[in-house]
Parts: structure tokens; sequence; C-alpha cells
């Protein structure tokens, strides 16, 4: 692909030579540099200290074997990743995710994105990320157990609570994170924040679980009110998934008024034109650990579809994709657009596919992208890194203050940083900008051995 830069054109094809096939990180890397032109032609420094050749290889990749014996007494193998890739502002920050798509290029993708979110937090993180093709759904506690037990013996190698501090991501929740941190205190010897998304009872914050979908809907209501004079208040909203950052997604965009229509899972969709009953969704789903469909069972007037991608077609708003990369395409756009929606928002990572962003883009469509809209999970981690730094435990309410004002600035920083080279709105070029220019500095005062 061609930039009108040469020296990024230079760059992006190496990296295409470097990492074939790897599509989903070939993807977030053409997306972030589309960004940068400007910026590389208004500071000749970046190709000087040649700061994007070393922004696009990671600092360090680590793949390794995960063994563990299943219920049945049978060995099994899997994949273990941990990428870091960028350390200029502070220890390496990301999740773990345990999904069967989970592989090197989503985890590299996953990687490099989380370098520019975490920027714009304003907290002094880096960028990194992690996992395994291991797939939690239908396994006993005690098979969860024994895998993440083997996971941690080889990741507690790499990480510390100054060097690398995990957090969970899709497939890992409370439960893997506890058996994670109980392995990695039992080979350690020592009891430090290497992981974020602790239970309160040893280390978590309050308002954690919450984090990326309040997050979410905090920089929505932000993005809505500054650019379009607008609100929650009376809107249709769908959001997809039904994982963690979809419930409370759901939850905070009910409280500022708006009035949630939908929810998947990987299976299908439901539609309630009353509006979600969430006590219902979380017994399903965090409780029970079931189907999305079990909830028409239970909620008079839902209706259940099969497939995922119809759930773009239910006239809203404002929609809010908070499944996984690349659920929304052209097609869904132009359905979402035809049918009027004024928003959307990436709660997931990397959930639009860079033609549906053009097609918003186009229609006037406020566009909030991931590395902006859902940095609201890592930035509250950092926040519990803090409290575990100074053995302290902040009130819920401390903690979501914290949050709305961090989402809220990383919103006005995204629109100044678009505005300021020319390209008013355009928070996709806004973000990676923001993001990137604290980033670029911190590297170009560490060196060329950096």
């Amino acid at each position: 692909m061609a930039f009108k830069s040469e020296y990024l054109t230079k760059v992006y094809d190496k990296v295409c030579q470097r990492n074939k096939g790897e599509e989903e990180f070939l993807q977030a890397v053409r997306e972030v540099l589309e960004s940068l032109e400007p910026v590389v032609e208004q500071r000749p420094e970046i190709e000087k200290n040649g700061i994007i050749e070393r922004l696009v290889e990671p600092e360090r990749f680590i793949q390794f074997r995960v063994p563990w014996v299943d219920d049945n007494g049978n060995v099994q193998v899997n994949r273990g990743f941990r990428v870091q890739f960028n350390s200029a502002i502070g220890p390496y920050k990301g999740g773990l995710r345990l999904h069967p798509t989970v592989c090197a290029s989503v985890i590299k993708f996953l990687g490099f994105e989380q370098i520019f979110k975490n920027s714009l937090t304003g907290l002094p993180i880096g960028g990194g990320k992690g996992g395994s093709d291991f797939d939690p759904k239908g396994k006993s506690d005690n098979e969860v157990m024994r895998f993440c037990q083997s996971f941690m013996t080889e990741l507690s190698k790499h990480i510390g609570a100054d060097t690398d501090v995990p957090a969970g991501d899709i497939g890992v929740g409370a439960r893997e994170i506890g058996y994670m941190f109980g392995q990695y205190k039992r080979l350690r010897n020592e009891f430090t924040g290497v992981l974020t998304g602790k239970g309160l009872s040893y280390g978590g914050s309050l308002a954690r679980t919450e984090a990326t979908g309040y997050g979410l809907c905090y920089f929505t209501d932000e993005m809505i009110k500054c650019m379009k004079n607008e609100s929650f208040k009376g809107k249709t909203v769908v959001i997809s998934g039904s994982g963690n950052v979809a419930i409370y997604a759901t939850q905070k965009a009910t409280e500022l008024g708006g009035k949630v229509v939908a929810l998947s899972d990987s299976n299908g969709y439901i539609y309630d034109p009353n509006g979600i009953n969430l006590d219902v969704v979380k017994q399903i789903k965090e409780v029970e650990r079931g189907r999305i469909k079990e909830y028409v069972d239970r909620v008079q007037g839902a209706t259940y579809t099969e497939g995922c991608k119809g759930i773009w077609t239910i006239k809203c708003d404002i929609a809010l994709p908070c499944a996984t990369q690349n659920e929304l395409d052209g097609e869904s756009a132009d359905a979402l657009i035809k049918n009027g929606v004024i928003a959307v928002a990436e709660g997931a990572n990397m959930p639009s596919t860079p033609e549906a962003i053009e097609k918003f883009q186009a229609a006037g469509v406020m566009f909030g992208p991931a590395k902006a809209a859902n940095a609201g999970g890592v930035a509250t981690s950092a926040l519990e890194m803090s409290q575990n730094s100074e053995r302290l435990s902040w009130t819920f309410e401390e903690v979501d203050a914290k949050l709305k004002n961090i989402m809220v600035n990383i919103f006005h920083n995204s629109y100044n940083a678009a505005e300021k080279y020319g390209m008013k709105g355009n928070l996709v070029a806004g973000a990676n900008i923001a993001g990137f220019d604290k980033v670029a500095d911190a590297m170009m005062w560490q060196g060329v051995a950096y």
C-alpha cells in the first residue's frame, strides 16, 4: 500500500514483509500510519530518529507451550503468548485473552493498539497484550484452574509489578485472574500488584468490573454533547456482545437516559423493544454462564435471531459494538446509516472494518474509535496499580469520578489533535495522533538504543 509519505510507505512495506499473513496486525498498523501522515510531514525528527520503525516492532514477543490435564486425565496443549510492545512511558500493560482465535497476529494487533490507548489515558503505562488459544467455555472450574496455573508458570518469568502488569480480556474474568494471581504468588513468594482485575478481597479496585462499559458511555456522551449538542436521553441504543463490556455499557447507557434494545453473543442476538432487562442478562451471563438466547424464555416480548450480523439492522440512534474485531462491516454500516444512526463508538477492540469507518465518516456519523472509547478498562487497571502501590483502597465513587474525568479528557485530546492537523471531527486520526505524540517524545528522549 502506498501512502503520500515515502517514509511511511517504506515502513509499512517492511511491516508487511516481516508479518506476512498477519491480517489483524497489518490492519491496525495501516490505520495508525494513515492518521500519522500529517504528523510525519510537520515533524521531520520522527523520520530522523526512526520512531515509526521502532514503534511497529515489538520490544519483545513471547510464545510458549501450555500443557494441562483435563478432567478425564488427558494431557491437553495450548499456545500462550505475551507481546511487550512498547515501554516508553511506563511498564507494559494490557489484557490476557483466552479464545480459540488467539494467534500471533491477534495478540500483536491488540498490543499495538494498546500503546496508543494507554498513552491516551494520561497515565504512565506502556503497551502489551497476551493470551492463549484455550477456550474456557464448557470447561470445569478445575480445568480452568489447571490451565491458568500452567499458563502462569511460564508467564511469571516475564512479568512483574514494575515490568509488565496483565489484566483480563475476553475469556479472562475474576475466576481466571484469581487462579493466575494465586499461582504467581506461589511461585514468586511475593504479594504485589502484578495483575489487575483482582477480587476486592485481595487488592482489586472498586469500579474495575464496570470500567470499560461505563467509560465507553462517558466517552460517547461527551462526544455527542460536544459535537452535536445531544445526549443519551431518549435515544435508542444497540449494543453487540453480552459480556462484561456490553453489560455495563447497557447499565450506564440506561442510567444516562437511553433505551438499550439489543444484545448478542457468538450465536445470535436478542431484541427487546421494551428495553433490555439487565438483571435477567446478568443472571444468565454472569451467574449461570449461559447463552443470550435464554433471555427470550424469561422476558415476554423479546425475540432471538440466530447469527450476529443482523443486530445492526435494528433501528437505533447510537450503536456500541462490544463483541470482537471486524464484527461491523460495510454492509452493516450501510444499514445503520439508512436507519438514522447518529453515533457509533467502539467498546470492543477494532470491531469496525476500515470500509465501515469510511462510510460512517462520509455520512457524518460521529465515530469513537476503540483506542479512545474503550480505554476506561485499562485506565481503571492503572488506578488499581496505584492503589496497590499505596496499599490503599479508594471508594467506588472516587474511582468512578477519576474514570469519567479520564474519558472526557480522552475525547477532548483526540478532538483537539484532529483539529490541530486539519482533520476536525475525525476522532480516529485524533486518537492516533494524541496517543502517538506522547510515546514518540518519550522514545526520542530515551535515545536510539531504547
